[in-house]
């Protein structure tokens, strides 16, 4: 999930930056407080960090070194009771929002539909590793339902067990999605690693779609491939449609997330390549709309800070509203008016391939001194 009132409210002042205005870091520190709820919201509740593939394009593979771990069940549980769902209200106003202002309908498939229709409204249950490897998931997606809250989650489809799957759909988890990274054994090998098999995760895959109509599931079914730029790509990506064709699924091509230790152009180019994703085209907005909790407990300002280098608040000892509200993400946020990509400041101005609010301040004082 992530703040939807806050987010609608910062759109005029975001359009006013990204066309260029200046404003003095004090004084938009100022508005976007204004815009900014007193209420924290949980993007993503990383349950375990745990994985056993060693996918080329995941910063896990070669860079996290934090050790594994699983949530414990009690933290899971005291941040799950500190969240709530949006009303019908509320949604339909960002519905309405979302259409005006990107022209995404509710009816359409493809990456920024699912940004902006599915993500805001789920509570993310992964990070970096696979919850198909925790034993307590299901118990996690019932208390979310319980309390109203919808979860998704994205597993690697070779670890796919059939049963834990359909019990985790029972337990009311709305959204599943598997990434497809290619139609080729060989070749899912040497993406995700030895422990891949797309042709058996394929036919996993259509046991679930037939035991998802047979029980009467309610389970969205998400299938995605993820766009690396490969010789293959296009062509594989046909065969993959071709073969959901007239199946219940939701399925769309993913550009990728990071690229962390890759160039940055190529990032721009992965992330352009997958439909033009609006996510990518905008400054970072997650110091002011959400928050997420990491396996260990700790909370981050991202899920993409794979080794836990900004830790904000730990929710085993604080209140999520004291973490939200307190100095260190205070301190977090002003960095993100005064610094900019490249800065050595923190580690999300380092590596990520996202912009910051510094960044687009830097370029209109820019543009008006030229």
């Amino acid at each position: 999930m992530f703040d939807i009132n806050s987010y609608m409210k910062l759109h005029k002042l975001k359009k006013q930056i990204l066309k260029g205005k200046i404003y003095e870091p004090k004084d938009l520190y100022k508005k976007f407080e204004a815009c900014r709820s007193k209420e924290p919201v949980v993007f993503n509740i990383e349950t375990t960090n745990a994985c056993n593939m060693t996918c080329i394009f995941c910063p896990r593979t070669t860079l996290m070194t934090r050790k594994i771990e699983h949530l414990e069940e009690d933290v899971c549980d005291k941040v799950i009771e500190q969240m709530r769902p949006w009303t019908k209200k509320e949604w339909q106003t960002w519905e309405n929002f979302v259409f005006k202002e990107y022209g995404i309908k509710k009816t359409d498939m493809d990456q920024n539909h699912f940004f902006f229709y599915i993500i805001p409204r789920v509570v993310v249950l992964h990070g970096f590793g696979d919850p198909l490897l925790d034993k307590k998931l299901a118990r996690r997606i019932r208390l979310l339902a319980d309390k109203g809250l919808d979860s998704y989650f994205s597993g690697n489809p070779s670890n796919i067990n059939v049963e834990k799957n359909l019990e985790m759909m029972e337990a009311g988890l709305n959204y599943l999605k598997y990434s497809l990274d290619s139609v080729d054994d060989m070749i899912h090998k040497e993406l995700r690693g030895k422990a891949s098999n797309y042709t058996a995760a394929h036919k996993k895959i259509m046991t679930i779609l037939e035991e998802k109509k047979k029980r009467n599931l309610k389970t969205s079914i998400i299938i995605t491939m993820i766009d690396l730029q490969r010789p293959t790509q296009l062509e594989e990506w046909k065969t993959l449609k071709q073969l959901f064709e007239g199946k219940d699924v939701y399925i769309y091509l993913k550009s990728q997330d990071q690229t962390w230790y890759d160039d940055i152009q190529g990032a721009k180019d992965l992330h352009a390549a997958a439909g033009n994703s609006i996510v990518w085209s905008e400054f970072c907005h997650y110091p002011w709309v959400s928050l997420t909790i990491k396996s260990n407990g700790e909370v981050a300002m991202c899920t993409e800070d794979y080794n836990n280098e900004i830790i904000l608040g730990d929710a085993n000892t604080e209140s999520l509203y004291n973490i939200w509200n307190g100095q260190a993400y205070d301190d977090f946020r002003m960095k993100h008016f005064t610094k900019k990509s490249g800065d050595s400041c923190m580690m999300c101005t380092d590596h990520c391939d996202k912009k910051i609010v510094g960044d687009f301040i830097n370029r209109g004082r820019i543009k008006n001194e030229q």
